[in-house]
């Protein structure tokens, strides 16, 4: 079974399912996945964190909240933060003539707020297939914790 998530949603599963992403740009996929368990989470973050928004009680969609409450749902689900490893895709610079004072894109600093919570929750990050100018799509396989990425430039998927 695939589930493609929509930006600013989430999901945690395990067994025979596929998360994907299709289209991702400077948003970022934080893949979570704890291999002896076999439960995998992904959120399609929009955002760093809710000062970005007018919605903050959407807390999936910011990097700062999102990563904790992935993190929480997949321990209730029985996984173990000890043994959970990140991956992060997207954070592209998709549109440059939107660049904040500090010239960086908001991809960038989606980037950077996800590998902070991280490092806050005491996850090592294994894998990034970030930047650039380019759209991607993600796959994730719950069953194999591999996830295979497939640029918008080329038809060659790269495992991350």
């Amino acid at each position: 079974m695939t589930d493609t998530i929509a930006a600013g949603d989430h999901r945690v599963g395990t067994g025979d399912r596929t998360l994907t992403v299709i289209g991702l740009g400077s948003c970022v996929a934080v893949i979570l996945y704890d291999s002896e368990s076999q439960i995998g989470g992904l959120a399609h973050v929009l955002l760093p964190d809710p000062s970005f928004s007018t919605a903050p009680e959407r807390r999936m969609r910011f990097a700062s909240t999102a990563v904790p409450d992935l993190v929480q749902e997949m321990e209730r689900a029985g996984a173990t933060r000890d043994r959970m490893r990140a991956r992060l895709v997207g954070g592209a610079s998709m549109f440059q003539e939107l660049l904040g004072n500090d010239h960086q894109n908001i991809g960038e600093r989606n980037v950077m707020a996800a590998r902070t919570a991280l490092g806050e929750g005491g996850i090592e990050i294994i894998g990034e297939d970030v930047g650039g100018d380019f759209g991607r799509t993600v796959r994730f396989d719950l069953k194999k914790g591999e996830v295979r990425v497939k640029s918008s430039r080329t038809d060659i998927d790269v495992v991350v």
